[in-house]
């Protein structure tokens, strides 16, 4: 019964918006528009259009004007209801975005049906929330290029405490076409991913009673793409930049060992404090607890109780060092792979000051990110039999970073702003 009414009810909105939707003949003064060429387009008759809208299917009359000199045809109604060029009403597109982000196309398209009474193909789940998405992605850019030439507003407000950036970077499956001439990860084999890079922004305020850092909450934002490690420093730096980086009391930068990340916050960052992941620079000291004692887990247990308790965790890095350079073995695969972490350990030293970094209530792991990396990119991307081309996944990468970061409803009142404009 309650579904009976639910269709009758959408039929009722559907047949009083259909009536607020039959627009008159143009009066005298308003039978020419603009048209690009310079020319003024005339106005030739009032033409219908279906419009799928969130409470059903209506008939949308409106005038339609012909330029005499390029013959091009144009509704001016269409614009400024946001359904030039597409069948869907903003709300349902909004929805289709929504669900597309969110789970596979087809499952947003059951979605649709049981809970909104909406029918409408897989294939236009996927259209619309690429459209969308890639019209986010664009934005985004330009705002990174006003970023770029120092244009933005200056942020206005209260100090932050702290002020956190995080970056990492994770495979997405993507068809062959996107592969070629890359080389996977192992030798001789080609690439089946491509990197998605993520960074997050988020804020402290406080800390536990223990003196643990706590994450503001509901302050992390984030953004990312399938992109190169330079233009990605440009997305995370206009990020920081929207978040209030100057504003910030003490900002950090806190990532992996991996050197783009380091690279980029030498450039875009250079006056945070740097701090490498804790739990991966054990993950680290580890590897070498195996190299020294494969199979034997006590023996690894133990070497790791000295190295990672008294000198790795107390931020003695220069005796870690030491004891790992005085390691001595006829293996030589196995020494050069100890002497690799030990260049690890020597390259971030100053970031590995854990002590000095918890004494400030400051993090010291990268969990932040790491969780971002499964949340919006691996519930959606990498699910079984997903394979992705660099547009799709960028287009879904930045609605997922949009409406994650609650910037999703900021899209559409910009997108009515500009019309208004």
């Amino acid at each position: 019964m309650e579904m009976a009414v639910r269709s009758a009810m959408h039929r009722a909105g559907a047949a009083a918006l259909s009536e607020l939707l039959e627009f008159p003949a143009p009066t005298e003064a308003q039978r020419t528009v603009a048209c690009p060429c310079g020319e003024l387009a005339r106005y030739r008759e009032l033409r219908s259009k279906p419009v799928l809208t969130t409470v059903g299917s209506v008939q949308v009359s409106r005038p339609y004007y012909l330029c005499p000199r390029c013959q091009t045809g144009q509704f001016p109604v269409d614009v400024e209801l946001d359904i030039e060029r597409t069948e869907f009403s903003p709300g349902v597109r909004r929805m289709q975005a929504l669900v597309g982000q969110q789970a596979p196309f087809d499952h947003g398209r059951e979605q649709l049906k049981v809970l909104a009474g909406i029918e409408v193909t897989t294939k236009s789940v996927e259209r619309t929330a690429e459209t969308i998405g890639g019209d986010i992605a664009q934005r985004e850019q330009q705002q990174i290029q006003i970023a770029l030439q120092l244009d933005l507003p200056i942020p206005v407000g209260e100090p932050i405490p702290v002020l956190y950036v995080q970056m990492d970077g994770t495979g997405v499956p993507v068809v062959k076409k996107e592969t070629l001439g890359r080389q996977g990860k192992v030798a001789g084999q080609p690439a089946h991913t491509r990197e998605v890079k993520l960074g997050c922004v988020f804020t402290q305020t406080t800390w536990d009673e223990e003196g643990f850092a706590i994450r503001d909450p509901d302050s992390t934002t984030y953004t990312g793409a399938i992109e190169t490690a330079v233009e990605f420093g440009k997305r995370i730096y206009r990020e920081a930049l929207k978040r209030g980086w100057c504003l910030a009391k003490k900002r950090v930068a806190i990532g992996d060992g991996a050197e783009w990340i380091w690279t980029l916050v030498a450039e875009h960052f250079p006056d945070a404090i740097q701090i490498v992941d804790l739990y991966h620079a054990r993950q680290h000291l580890w590897e070498v607890a195996r190299q020294l004692y494969p199979h034997e887990e006590s023996r690894q247990k133990a070497w790791m109780k000295v190295h990672q308790k008294r000198l790795l965790d107390k931020g003695k890095i220069e005796k870690l060092l030491g004891a790992l350079r005085a390691i001595h073995t006829t293996n030589s695969q196995m020494a050069e792979k100890i002497r690799t972490e030990a260049d690890y350990f020597e390259r971030n030293a100053e970031r590995m000051r854990y002590p000095k970094f918890r004494r400030q209530h400051l993090f010291v792991g990268s969990g932040v990110i790491e969780a971002g990396c499964k949340t919006v990119i691996g519930s959606r991307l990498k699910q079984s039999g997903m394979f992705w081309t660099v547009r799709g996944a960028n287009a879904i990468l930045a609605l997922r970073c949009s409406h994650l970061s609650s910037r999703f409803e900021d899209y559409w009142e910009g997108r009515r702003e500009a019309r208004a404009a």
